[in-house]
């Protein structure tokens, strides 16, 4: 019992190790749903599951419901599973603690205790956390979703590019269950022989454009590319709603400021440096060579520039300027 990470969880559920109680919480609502789903699918077989699977809403039931289907013994059966999702709407959620204190061994009660932290100062999640298996689910960093990416196509035995696995890092941000569903499709799309996802294949099967993305703008501009950093900022400029600018600004201002690291890092081995910067070893060499091409001063102007029009494209002090025409502004400044 208590705290353990999701892939301790999943590898007990499928050695058949199981406890009375888990206690499912956190903002990244995938890893819940994984462990979730594995126990509804998996503890029970189906003609078990008749008699012996419950699942219950939090906003459609109440905790003396919860309890009194957890209290009851399975049905020519070894366990019952009792599922709760979007416990986090059970309006007498505390009351759950009389029977958190003396589970039912022979059933398994699955919380689901999504988007929020459990306030560890209430006796109820000081119980669920001291008796169930307890996950606190975080969001992952971005700088953490291409390592797991890899991990989860490591597992189906593919692989994946590092500029294909930036590009849906870009396109769908840190949902992981948005990146497993379009991960899932683009496996199905592979040749039979294929075992890679490439930047073509990501183009091809979800419309991302391999060569006008902000990965690509933030190499051309890190090479001082002009004629390729005004070819992708037109492009934007022409296709707003795909490419919206203050996500343009966020993510130069990652860049630029793993820079103006970079000038501090006095061991500049590959390895050390990705460690140092929270990149793939794979990015390295684009931090490097951007280092070589603006020196700290023009970094730091260039940090000061970003700050100024993120606060430009939001309309401070009635900036009225069209989101493409400050794109090829800011570009142009950085660039010169």
């Amino acid at each position: 019992m208590g705290a353990k990470t999701f892939e301790q969880i999943l590898s007990d559920l499928k050695q058949k190790k199981f406890a009375p109680v888990y206690f499912l919480s956190g903002d990244e609502s995938y890893f819940i749903d994984m462990i979730s789903d594995y126990i509804q699918e998996h503890v029970l077989n189906e003609s078990e599951k008749t008699f012996n699977q419950t699942v219950l809403y939090g906003k459609d039931t109440d905790a003396l419901t919860v309890m009194n289907a957890a209290k009851r013994f399975p049905m020519m059966a070894s366990q019952q599973v009792v599922i709760v999702k979007e416990a986090q709407e059970l309006k007498d959620f505390e009351n759950l603690v009389h029977y958190v204190e003396n589970p039912l061994k022979s059933t398994l009660l699955v919380i689901n205790y999504k988007y929020k932290k459990a306030d560890k100062r209430k006796k109820v999640f000081k119980s669920l956390i001291k008796n169930s298996v307890f996950l606190e689910a975080k969001k992952l960093y971005d700088n953490e979703v291409p390592s797991w990416i890899t991990g989860y196509l490591s597992s189906k035995n593919y692989s994946i590019e590092p500029k294909a696995s930036a590009m849906l890092l870009e396109f769908l941000g840190s949902d992981l269950a948005k990146i497993s569903n379009e991960l899932d499709k683009l496996i199905i799309s592979l040749g039979e022989n294929e075992k890679t996802i490439t930047p073509v294949l990501i183009e091809r099967n979800i419309g991302i454009s391999k060569d006008y993305n902000n990965f690509e703008l933030q190499n051309a501009i890190g090479k001082r590319d002009v004629v390729k950093a005004n070819r992708i900022i037109n492009y934007f400029a022409d296709n707003q709603k795909n490419h919206p600018l203050v996500l343009t600004i966020n993510i130069l201002f990652a860049f630029f400021s793993r820079v103006l690291i970079y000038y501090w890092i006095k061991d500049k081995s590959r390895d050390n440096l990705a460690e140092q910067l929270g990149v793939r070893p794979f990015f390295v060499k684009d931090y490097v060579e951007a280092a070589r091409n603006f020196n700290a001063n023009k970094v730091i102007e260039i940090i000061s520039l970003l700050r100024e029009y993120d606060l430009k494209s939001k309309g401070y002090k009635g900036t009225m300027i069209e989101p493409g025409d400050l794109l090829k502004e800011l570009i142009f400044k950085i660039l010169h």
